[in-house]
């Protein structure tokens, strides 16, 4: 896929990039070759975005023509109009006030260049900006009234920059643009580009190991894609690409939902989508989509407080406690006495207005059923973890013990109930890739719950499908690229 930089500017460090296109904001408004051409990402870099000017009309006429716009026109509008800058997350506000505290002025104005600021002190600040404002360069003032807050964020035109800091500019625009470069001839030989968002830190705890992730990248190649692994570091890049792949675990409150928001509203095919975020990270939400479907799960309680008597007449010791947003059977205990049940409700409650209550039911595994595009993909055994009631141990510090062991085995043969349940169960929540999980006991079954960002690991999820699981995966993002770029044609 093609790259393009619109610019009016001369500049040596500009033309001198290589295997991108400079072309002038006159030039690809008027002529009529850069209409016809498709497979374009495009950075417009143009002296000014205001209203109806050539930099605003770069960035219009560029979605009309399939073209991808950086930034984008959604974008433009919403800094222009505010908009953006009252949607800082609580988080976000927190760094700000954690970077900008030692300043004695109450005023603070920073430039971000392709995700990066001068002072390298500013870069994670910086960073999670840019993973907000997707442009390539965008100037924030920020004012301390008792707290630092975001008072304005302007996407600005290169004529912005002081000439002090085009050097600076140059070297990031070099870094930005040479980042996984492959070469003019062997990046014509893919259609589209894919991002796999992966985090090294998660360690054990990551959806995907090493190995899974170069399966994919060789997948992805396989089908015409090319795609790379990209950490929130490069978050700055996203409108590089036309897909958007998670393998790092999700939360609501966390940079992996902005991120796949951001992808979606910018046109990306993105799994996990943030809809799919929302829903299947929330606890509460799950209990009560599928108690309204009339879908199995172990006997449940939204708790809140005041409701404890309920929780032991009606469910009993032992039960399980879980927080909203636990993941990898973080934040989901198991509590055996009234103490401990009043216990861990007011951990829970001091985060959460609302905890979900479940009857113990003890198995020796649970079913876990992929699915993907409302379809079966793969079905696998969980083991409890040894001499532990979840599948993983997470206080273990001997890694056999931590997990239990997993049976990987064809769809066809995995329960029909169990993988009819699970199909019920995701197609609550949407078409993407999704893990089921299912405790089977007296011959039922019953949804534990249905996760927006399952594992796929070498030689687990992928024992009895190998390789073609990964291809599977990426035949069904081509499938999702090729349709809304034919939507766009249409248009």
């Amino acid at each position: 896929m093609a790259v393009v930089i619109v610019t009016e500017a001369e500049q040596d460090w500009i033309r001198n990039i290589p295997d991108v296109e400079i072309v002038d904001p006159h030039e690809y408004l008027t002529s009529p070759d850069w209409n016809r051409r498709r497979n374009i990402k495009l950075y417009n870099l143009a002296r000014s975005y205001r209203y109806q000017s050539l930099g605003y009309y770069v960035s219009l006429l560029a979605e009309a023509r399939g073209h991808r716009p950086f930034p984008s026109v959604v974008t433009i509008q919403d800094l222009e109009q505010r908009q953006a800058i009252r949607l800082v997350p609580l988080e976000l506000e927190g760094l700000i006030n954690q970077c900008l505290t030692p300043l004695h002025s109450d005023t603070f104005s920073m430039s971000v260049y392709f995700g990066r600021n001068l002072a390298s002190r500013y870069n994670r600040l910086a960073r999670e900006l840019s993973t907000m404002f997707q442009a390539p360069l965008l100037r924030f003032e920020f004012t301390r009234r008792k707290k630092w807050r975001l008072a304005s964020a302007h996407a600005i035109g290169l004529e912005d920059i002081p000439a002090s800091h085009q050097p600076f500019v140059a070297e990031q625009a070099q870094r930005h643009f040479n980042h996984g470069s492959l070469g003019k001839a062997k990046r014509a030989s893919y259609r589209f580009d894919l991002a796999i968002l992966h985090n090294p830190k998660e360690g054990d705890n990551s959806p995907s190991d090493d190995k899974a992730l170069q399966k994919m990248v060789k997948a992805a190649a396989s089908v015409g894609i090319n795609a790379e692994l990209l950490t929130i570091e490069d978050a700055g890049r996203l409108l590089e690409f036309d897909a958007l792949f998670l393998r790092e675990t999700t939360a609501v409150n966390h940079y992996t939902y902005r991120l796949a928001r951001r992808a979606e509203r910018e046109g990306l095919v993105v799994i996990d989508d943030p809809k799919s975020i929302l829903q299947c990270t929330n606890k509460v939400y799950l209990a009560e989509l599928l108690h309204k479907a009339k879908i199995a799960t172990p006997q449940t309680i939204v708790a809140y407080r005041g409701n404890a008597a309920r929780i032991v007449a009606e469910l009993g010791f032992p039960c399980v406690l879980k927080r909203p947003d636990s993941a990898f059977s973080q934040g989901v205990v198991k509590v055996e006495s009234l103490e401990e049940l009043t216990r861990q409700l007011d951990l829970y409650f001091a985060d959460s207005e609302l905890v979900v209550a479940q009857k113990y039911m003890r198995t020796d595994f649970d079913w876990r059923i992929g699915i993907l595009d409302r379809r079966p993909l793969f079905a696998c055994k969980y083991h409890m973890a040894r001499g532990h009631w979840q599948i993983i141990k997470q206080d273990s510090e001997e890694k056999n013990g931590k997990y239990g062991k997993c049976e990987t085995m064809p769809v066809e043969i995995a329960p029909r109930k169990a993988v009819a349940l699970a199909q019920k169960a995701a197609d609550l929540i949407g078409d993407g890739l999704y893990g089921v999980d299912i405790k089977e006991a007296d011959g039922q079954f019953f949804v534990i719950e249905v996760n927006d960002n399952p594992n796929l690991d070498s030689g687990v999820e992928d024992k009895f499908l190998r390789d073609d699981l990964y291809r599977r995966i990426m035949e069904s993002f081509l499938r999702r690229i090729e349709r809304i770029k034919s939507m766009d044609l249409t248009q």
